[in-house]
């Protein structure tokens, strides 16, 4: 076997990128610049990966609690709502909680328990049972819920988001009533104008909500879904996928993402004759086995990709053959037997037997979670990926 190395992820260093940054020529030369630096040669069929934080950044997509507390009243004509669902993060809730305090007079807050959408534990699963409690039937109030459960803090950050949330509602002007449920209906017990904070179920909730007679009903994805008094915005999911930027505003979602990776593939076809495919991604779908937390908080992993992302991996399991089809074969008749069946597999092998335990996600799904996972969230200063092999095989 001459080649050893398969699938290669790198990286990126790129500049601090800020407001009205061009962010097409930033991507475009830092992967050339690399490319000439570390001596590797780019390939049609890589992959470019930008973070959304950039993106957004570059297009200077922020909002402030102001912009949200107006846009908020301009679809509520009301003293009161009840917000169900709201994911707990400091990080991407706090600043939102805060605008839409500052919009009302009272906060009817339901809690989705005993975590939250993402898997962030108010309590664990083994209390539930050792205090019969029933998370899909049981509605309890905040008194109801602190008897049976006396330590709510957030097994990571430590903070106890039943009392932060419930602050930080005070200090923007407005009364909090906590309740916990598990269905949205169960608002309505308490109002009938909802917002709703889930984020992948958030047509479902709103769903049920109206045709169990809420009168109004918004998600955070209604919310700043366009301009409030010179905000930004974004058409599709407004405040999902928002990120706390200061201590008073958020940087919302990337606005037109497609444009702009197709633009990029076209600039790199330019200067290099390779076609390469380009993706923005913000959080991987990944779960952490310790805090049970499913990363994914943002509405998509990739608000923008080329076409050759598009689809499925469609992949053979190596060591079902080596046990099955191939179990008499070792050494070099074993990969020459194996290298020549992958090159001939089927074009659909989704009910093969060959197939099973193979991943059936999205492609951009399965890449965005990679770059997530190289880039982290910290320091590392690298919010470019560039990954090289991935759509290779054992027979290439």
């Amino acid at each position: 076997m001459d080649r050893m190395v398969g699938t290669v992820v790198r990286g990126l260093r790129a500049p601090i990128i800020t407001k009205g940054d061009d962010i097409i020529k930033i991507t475009v030369d830092t992967v050339l610049k690399a490319s000439e630096n570390e001596g590797f040669s780019l390939r049609s069929k890589d992959i470019v990966g930008i973070t959304e934080a950039v993106v957004a950044r570059a297009q200077g997509n922020y909002a402030n609690i102001d912009h949200i507390a107006h846009d908020v009243k301009q679809k509520f004509d009301c003293d009161s709502v009840g917000l169900i669902f709201p994911i707990l993060s400091r990080n991407r809730f706090a600043i939102c909680l805060r605008g839409i305090a500052k919009a009302f007079k009272k906060i009817y807050l339901m809690f989705s328990y005993p975590s939250d959408e993402v898997g962030n534990p108010l309590v664990d699963y083994d209390l539930l049972d050792e205090e019969g409690v029933n998370p899909w039937t049981d509605i309890l109030t905040e008194d109801e819920f602190r008897s049976h459960f006396m330590n709510t803090k957030h097994v990571f950050t430590g903070i106890d988001y039943i009392e932060y949330y419930s602050d930080l509602i005070r200090e923007s002007g407005a009364e909090v009533e906590v309740i916990f449920a598990n269905n949205p209906i169960s608002i309505l017990n308490y109002t009938k104008n909802v917002i709703t904070c889930d984020i992948h179920t958030r047509e479902r909730s709103k769903r049920l909500l109206k045709a169990a007679g809420a009168e109004i009903v918004y998600g955070l994805d209604d919310i700043l879904n366009q301009p409030a008094d010179g905000s930004g915005f974004n058409e599709k999911y407004g405040l999902l996928g928002s990120n706390k930027a200061t201590e008073n505003s958020v940087k919302l979602f990337p606005r037109d993402c497609q444009s702009l990776v197709e633009s990029i593939q076209s600039r790199l076809f330019e200067l290099t004759g390779k076609k390469i495919e380009v993706m923005v991604y913000g959080d991987g779908a990944f779960k952490d086995p310790v805090g049970k937390i499913w990363e994914l908080a943002d509405p998509v992993v990739s608000p923008g990709f080329t076409e050759g992302l598009t689809g499925t991996p469609n992949e053979l399991k190596l060591k079902y053959l080596a046990d099955n089809q191939f179990s008499h074969l070792k050494g070099e008749e074993l990969r020459k037997a194996i290298s020549e069946y992958i090159e001939h597999k089927d074009c659909d092998l989704k009910d093969s037997m060959e197939s099973q335990g193979t991943t059936p996600r999205k492609l951009t799904d399965l890449i965005g979670s990679l770059c997530d996972l190289t880039s982290g969230s910290g320091d590392k200063g690298t919010p470019i990926i560039y990954i090289q092999g991935y759509f290779d095989n054992y027979s290439v």
